[in-house]
């Protein structure tokens, strides 16, 4: 039952197991013995509007519209770049990394690694180069 309001098997189990725990505690206060699976039924019921309003109150519109622009293609794009990311040496893989996860200027970069903004610049022209041939060479394969 819980399942056909949730559709979700994690989330029915959770409201299953409380129901349950509920019950348990709470048996001694079951007067007539018969009515016991609308008792239960109804703890059940409680226990799913209970989730449902805990839910409702936490989503957010923004949210949904981007999960809803989410697909498994741009999982596996993501994952083969983490994975180029992961071949390159450390002196290109940091630059990359500050520049684009972290929107740092080339500036900004040279001051954390202390290094010249040339050899920032080149660093990321390299490592660019490397995860571009890393990534072609997985597309190919």
């Amino acid at each position: 039952m819980a399942f056909l309001y949730v559709k979700n098997e994690h989330d029915a189990l959770d409201i299953y197991q409380e129901t349950v725990l509920k019950a348990y505690m709470n048996i001694s206060k079951l007067q007539n013995a018969k009515l016991f699976k609308t008792w239960i039924t109804r703890i059940l019921i409680n226990n799913i509007h209970t989730r449902n309003r805990h839910y409702n109150k936490f989503q957010d519109e923004e949210t949904e519209d981007y999960i809803g622009d989410f697909t498994y293609s741009n999982i596996e794009e993501k994952l083969d770049l983490y994975d180029a990311i992961d071949v390159l040496e450390e002196k290109y893989r940091t630059p990359i990394i500050l520049q684009y996860f972290y929107d740092l200027t080339i500036e900004q970069i040279a001051d954390i690694i202390n290094c010249n903004e040339n050899t920032v610049k080149t660093n990321l022209r390299r490592a660019k180069k490397k995860m571009y041939d890393v990534l072609k060479e997985e597309k190919n394969a």
